[in-house]
């Protein structure tokens, strides 16, 4: 009773006049800052950060500058799946996978259902993991330290067994898509040696004439994701686009008004399945350090799909295919949130910028702050609420002008991706080097749907890669090269157990069905 009644006061004090106020210019902010490819949660609340010094001037309080902040991230969780599902192009990371089915529904003119499904998915994840936030915020955070190098690698671990599952029928090219993705993710410095790999060089040993635009620091700094996202779901989808309609494409020509709003409401049952999965999974490794939304929502895509009795309507438009990820990276977001407040330990980049915001404004994240500082943890935890509220009803009433976008002749759209793609790239990392490479990318993208070989296995593989390798590493250094670190850990071995079955269960049922079918008839 003493946490619903703090809770209760805590969304009180959130409703006020300048506390929801904030909570709303937060949202709506967000939502277009996460609808903008390349800028996303992390660069939304980063610029915003030196606004917050006026609203703490203006409220004198620090729990202000915090819901504003909030309200942004919760705004661009949200938003990141507009353009997504309008454009192809992930507005950041943590939308790639909704790109996967809601684009396909958008193209057969559906695309009402598919921003209705990811803003009540989103809605319901938040809430779940605010519920979990509240009720259990100092066990979760003692459960997510438990959670060492073997028990992480256990964990990406089972999320590449859901990666055959993704790649459909074919199992060989869904692993050479995979391996693609690994191989990707290895570009840059070692972590642990600092030894440079697949770097290739200088740019200027290749491209001598163009000291003046491009970045020499070439592949130093890895393949950022983003740049791939955008590459392969911008770019790569509008090539696609274009070869296979030779540009005569109108999106779509759906005039959505309150009764197919509506419709697609009362439809939102059929998407239960993925918005369960990603409510849950998400938040669970969203309180993971270093995890966040991104690997949440990909991991909640792919078991909703292994779980699936119609595997093959993925990727074509399934409902079930939007709502996970869209509940998960809602879901992680609040989760990556619990050990930033409770053990001062950042979940996410975005919660970096936050914890960053909160020592700036005197507080001290860790196990003391929500008996220390009850007056700013509360209401803050209440803005969470009155956030989530919030955005889905401006996401949903927001829908028609989302929808104008794809109204347009692809003549006039097919450009727009293009520069938007450049821009969102370019405005993310301010280096040419990296918009040749997401062009790049869209071009292989392309040649890799012509070859038939699946695209998201590759995506999964280059977001998870990074996570997988040094935790992999690390725990056998700390075993001495004893694979059994992880089977015998508690936390660890059920989870790899697991792994290991959902991976070479499809191999094996594969190769008796082979083997059945080349066995002679018998009269």
């Amino acid at each position: 009773m003493e946490i619903l009644s703090a809770l209760i006061d805590g969304i009180y004090q959130a409703l006020q006049p300048i506390n929801l106020g904030l909570c709303i210019i937060g949202v709506v902010v967000g939502l277009f800052v996460g609808a903008m490819p390349g800028l996303g949660s992390v660069n939304g609340v980063a610029i915003l950060l030196p606004f917050t010094f006026v609203i703490q001037e203006l409220t004198g309080s620090a729990t202000s500058p915090m819901i504003f902040l909030a309200a942004i991230y919760y705004g661009a969780m949200y938003g990141g799946a507009i353009s997504s599902i309008t454009l192809g192009i992930p507005g950041a990371s943590t939308a790639v996978a909704t790109t996967f089915d809601g684009r396909p529904l958008a193209l057969k003119g559906k695309a009402e259902r598919a921003l209705v499904t990811a803003a009540i998915a989103s809605f319901i994840g938040a809430t779940v993991a605010n519920i979990f936030f509240t009720a259990f915020a100092p066990p979760l955070a003692s459960v997510a330290l438990k959670f060492g190098n073997p028990e992480i690698f256990a964990l990406m671990l089972l999320a590449f067994s859901t990666f055959i599952g993704l790649g459909g029928d074919d199992i060989p090219k869904t692993i050479i898509s995979i391996a693609l993705g690994l191989v990707l993710a290895t570009v840059g410095f070692d972590i642990i040696t600092g030894e440079p790999r697949l770097q290739f060089g200088d740019p200027l040993d290749f491209f001598p004439a163009t000291e003046s635009w491009i970045d020499t620091t070439g592949f130093s700094h890895g393949i950022r994701f983003l740049v791939l996202a955008i590459g392969v779901y911008g770019i790569g989808e509008m090539i696609w686009t274009i070869n296979s309609t030779r540009g005569n494409v109108t999106m779509t020509e759906a005039n959505v008004n309150f009764s197919s709003v509506w419709a697609a409401i009362k439809a939102f049952p059929r998407a239960f399945k993925g918005t369960f999965v990603g409510s849950f999974l998400g938040f669970f490794v969203g309180i993971l350090p270093a995890a966040g939304a991104t690997p949440g929502s990909l991991m909640a895509y792919g078991v909703t799909k292994m779980m699936s009795k119609d595997k093959d309507s993925y990727g074509k438009g399934n409902v079930n295919g939007i709502a996970a990820p869209e509940a998960a990276n809602n879901s992680a977001s609040t989760g990556a949130m619990l050990p930033m407040m409770t053990l001062g330990i950042p979940g996410s980049p975005t919660t970096a910028v936050l914890l960053a915001g909160m020592v700036i404004w005197g507080l001290q994240p860790g196990p003391l702050l929500f008996s220390e500082q009850p007056d700013f943890v509360w209401p803050l935890i209440g803005s969470f609420y009155v956030s989530n509220l919030v955005a889905v009803l401006v996401n949903l009433a927001f829908i028609p002008v989302f929808l104008w976008m794809l109204r347009m002749p692809f003549t006039i759209l097919a450009p727009m991706i293009f520069v938007l793609s450049v821009i969102g790239t370019y405005a993310a990392y301010q280096n040419m080097f990296d918009v040749w490479l997401m062009l790049l990318f869209g071009i292989g993208a392309y040649l890799m749907r012509i070859l038939d070989y699946p695209l998201a296995p590759a995506v999964l593989a280059i977001v998870l890669g990074p996570i997988a390798e040094p935790t992999l590493r690390q725990s056998l250094l700390l075993s001495d090269g004893d694979f059994s670190i992880f089977f015998n850990r508690p936390i660890a071995g059920p989870i790899t157990v697991i792994a290991l079955i959902l991976l070479f269960l499809p191999l094996i049922t594969l190769i008796f069905g082979k083997l059945r079918g080349s066995k002679p008839a018998t009269s």
